[in-house]
């Protein structure tokens, strides 16, 4: 799971940092929305592939099992957003010269939805490896 967890969140970061750079160049909406359609697929793919190793794995591997690694690798996922949100507020706010959007932290309301819809990736993720599995 550690393995896949850190695939993800270092795949997450290249795409912060990729948006990052883009920040600042009048690319149009092409390039938010490519890199979001990425940051998506590998939402699903990374939990999904960590989910399927548990399966094909053998023994006594259910779905909660698979259910709990895909969880956890998304929930790790997550909390790389949540600590380079800072830092990407910042750079937006600099770009922009706004100095509200530089002081942008997640309220406790904020990070338990983020958990939620880590579940539901996970689920997503748990149910594809179970039915290919």
């Amino acid at each position: 799971m550690l393995v896949f967890g850190t695939v993800g969140a270092l795949l997450i970061a290249a795409l912060l940092g990729l948006l990052l750079v883009s920040t600042g160049r009048s690319a149009g909406r092409g390039v938010p929305v490519a890199l979001g359609a990425t940051a998506l697929a590998v939402l699903l793919a990374v939990p999904t592939l960590a989910a399927s190793n548990v399966v094909a794995a053998g023994g006594r591997a259910g779905f909660g099992l698979a259910f709990l690694v895909a969880f956890g690798v998304v929930a790790l996922t997550y909390v790389v957003n949540v600590a380079l949100l800072p830092l990407m507020s910042r750079r937006v706010a600099a770009v922009h010269g706004t100095e509200r959007a530089s002081r942008l932290y997640p309220s406790g309301g904020t990070l338990a939805g983020g958990l939620l819809i880590c579940a539901a990736f996970g689920l997503v993720g748990a149910s594809i490896a179970v039915l290919v599995g």
